[in-house]
């Protein structure tokens, strides 16, 4: 009897071997495709003359407004694996407009690596009227995952590639935003820029368990060539991306950017808008540049939108982070119903490994509006990029909405820049603009501040550029934050020149606060009218 009950078990046991055998083979076989065959691919691309993509648009595609292009959209009950027992979905983008040389997309599977072909049957067309043979040559111009990241049983769109090497990315919460790049040429002058596109994608078929899913990609370009790893983990506080760039160098380049990051800033507090009577006190997706340095320094740039291309570099050696930031996520800042730029993510680049000697750049160019991406910030090595070098780097993306979470608890941030006339309390408490200087007003908050009292020996460190004349400097216990204001009084010798200031708090001989280090945009007279021509 008992050997008899011992035994009974046994089918079941064996049927598990069985189930874990094929997993295990499933496992084996997908994962037998690598970032190394990319890789592979990669170099063998780099030592090839360069082949531009193949613009296959038909007129009514490559012609059509930026409306229409919305107008086709993926249908929900087409999208791949909504036969499969796993949260993510897997959707495409339609060629059009600029977008007019397909993508090659690839399933990874149990039985290997299989291209998912294109089909016009899985779009909604929106009502476009077009010849139907005009699409068959077609294929896809990108592709988003989807995962019930807010609600288990609502599919939400975290992740979209479309275009170039651009992708973006959002978690729980969040709306897109801010963009990233596989890798950024020559962004800045002089010279033209080039940009880099990701010619091929292999995406692993998630298993049932699985909560992330893993992309590679073959990037293709003039002077470069590289093999992408992304791991995206889209549960939890923060979406999180693992990425591996294995990068090809083809042709010398000036400026190499690593992780770059693209986004807009139009106007805040510390730039006030020159839209006449807008309801929006900000407009930006994000509103400062973070650095925390190798040595342990924290640094924050905020954004402007200047009337001149301005560029910043900040050298850093093996920098531990570095990210275009959403600071301030009351919605009173915004005020937008309809863009909520309230819950736009941050995102926070986390380097893995030493980078070595290098500098983080930041460009801000001119937008008159908030359509245009104005913002772009990057790591560039110190040594020149070569031809004929192979360059590795590693690193984790937290898009995220909690900014705080970044620093420790012995520091403070800058919570908010404000930029505005300078006034002076007169006799009678009337205030006085004196509009031959200015006031930056620099709210300070975080841990490192919350626990000290009024009389806290707390003081600005303060320091200016050539081009300005520091009037004052105050300092005063901000309570609504639990944090400090320091105000500064400064006025431009020459307003067609930028002004560098920086500002931080210590206590005794130590830092307790980042650094705030902030560029004030040239501001030139117009030009004078040209003279009407005279009467004959």
């Amino acid at each position: 009897m008992t050997l008899r009950t011992a035994r009974r078990p046994a089918p079941k046991l064996a049927l598990l071997c069985l189930i874990c055998a094929a997993s295990l083979s499933w496992t084996a076989q997908a994962r037998a495709f690598s970032l190394d065959e990319v890789t592979a691919q990669a170099r063998a691309l780099m030592n090839k003359p360069y082949v531009a993509p193949v613009n296959n648009l038909p007129p009514e595609f490559s012609g059509m407004q930026f409306a229409d292009y919305q107008k086709m959209q993926p249908r929900t009950d087409r999208f791949e694996w909504s036969d499969l027992k796993t949260p993510f979905r897997l959707g495409f983008y339609h060629q059009g407009m600029q977008f007019n040389s397909a993508v090659r997309i690839n399933e990874i599977t149990a039985d290997g690596v299989q291209e998912i072909k294109y089909d016009p049957e899985r779009f909604d067309f929106g009502g476009l009227a077009f010849d139907k043979t005009a699409t068959r040559q077609l294929g896809y111009a990108g592709f988003r995952l989807l995962y019930p990241v807010n609600q288990p049983d609502k599919l939400d769109e975290i992740v979209s590639f479309l275009g170039a090497s651009y992708f973006r990315v959002i978690g729980k919460g969040q709306v897109y935003g801010l963009s990233s790049r596989g890798l950024a040429i020559d962004t800045a002058p002089p010279g033209g820029e080039e940009f880099p596109n990701f010619r091929e994608f292999w995406i692993q078929r998630p298993a049932p368990e699985d909560r992330q899913v893993v992309i590679y990609a073959l990037l293709d370009s003039p002077r470069a060539t590289g093999a992408y790893q992304f791991i995206v983990t889209p549960a939890g506080k923060d979406a999180v991306v693992d990425v591996q760039a294995n990068i090809f160098v083809r042709g010398d380049i000036k400026t190499l950017g690593i992780a770059p990051l693209t986004s807009m800033f139009l106007y805040g507090p510390n730039q006030q808008s020159e839209l006449r009577r807008n309801f929006r006190p900000a407009i930006h997706d994000s509103n400062g540049l973070a650095i925390h340095t190798g040595g342990g320094e924290w640094l924050w740039r905020p954004l402007n939108n200047p009337r001149q291309l301005a560029i910043s570099s900040f050298e850093v050696e093996n920098p531990k982070g570095f990210g275009l930031l959403q600071r301030g996520r009351e919605f009173s800042r915004y005020e937008d119903l309809k863009d909520r730029y309230d819950l736009r993510p941050s995102a926070w680049i986390e380097p893995h490994g030493n980078w070595g000697k290098g500098r983080v750049t930041l460009m801000e160019i001119p937008t008159p509006d908030e359509t245009n991406d104005n913002i772009v910030a990057f790591w560039t090595p110190a040594a020149p990029t070569q031809r004929g070098q192979m360059l590795q780097f590693a690193y984790r993306m937290h898009w995220t909405t909690d900014e705080p979470a970044l620093h420790g608890a012995d520091n403070a941030w800058v919570k908010q820049t404000f930029h505005t006339d300078n006034e002076e309390l007169q006799a009678n408490l009337i205030r006085r603009i004196d509009g031959s200087s200015s006031a930056f007003l620099i709210d300070f908050e975080g841990p490192a501040l919350a626990g000290l009292s009024n009389g806290a020996d707390i003081k600005p460190q303060v320091s200016v550029g050539d081009n300005a004349e520091l009037l004052g400097v105050g300092i005063e216990r901000n309570p609504a934050i639990k944090g400090w204001r320091v105000a500064l009084r400064v006025k431009v010798k020459d307003p067609a020149l930028p002004v560098e200031m920086r500002a931080a708090l210590v206590q005794g001989d130590k830092a307790i606060s980042e650094t705030w280090s902030y560029q004030l945009p040239p501001n030139p007279p117009p030009a004078p009218a040209a003279a009407a021509p005279a009467a004959r």
